[in-house]
């Protein structure tokens, strides 16, 4: 479908155009809080997160996330709600985001951040990564 594909042709224009661009697919993101709390660093990372003017995040509810990977969302789309913009590509539809987060209370706080206020593109058809195969695969 090209998800991420799209998702980074917007952030190469964005930075084209002298705004700030963080990409990150989600459980790298929460790998990299995690390592920030352990460290000591977490409030510093926060802030960057922050400051950038648009943060890619790639592979949204994906994967399962504990409740610490829930609140740690929140603190980065908290951070940015109403001031900076945020992108998210997920195969996974909207109504079962709401599942997938482990604590209902967060689910709710983390979703009022981004489905009321989204702009919201449907991507249809063949996975890119399976139509790119096909063309590369010697006919046997």
């Amino acid at each position: 479908m090209g998800k991420t594909y799209l998702a980074s042709a917007l952030g190469v224009a964005a930075a084209r155009n002298q705004y700030s661009v963080r990409y990150h697919r989600v459980a790298r993101l929460l790998h990299a809080l995690t390592l920030a709390r352990q460290e000591g660093t977490l409030l510093n990372f926060l802030r960057a997160l922050a400051k950038t003017k648009l943060l890619i995040i790639d592979d949204w509810m994906r994967d399962t996330i504990t409740i610490q990977n829930a609140q740690d969302l929140l603190e980065v789309l908290d951070d940015r709600f109403g001031h900076a913009a945020t992108l998210i590509s997920s195969q996974v539809p909207v109504a079962d985001w709401h599942l997938r987060i482990p604590d209902p209370t967060l689910a709710d706080a983390i979703l009022d951040r981004i489905v009321h206020t989204a702009h919201r593109i449907q991507l249809e058809g063949e996975s890119q990564r399976k139509l790119r195969a096909k063309r590369t695969m010697p006919n046997t």
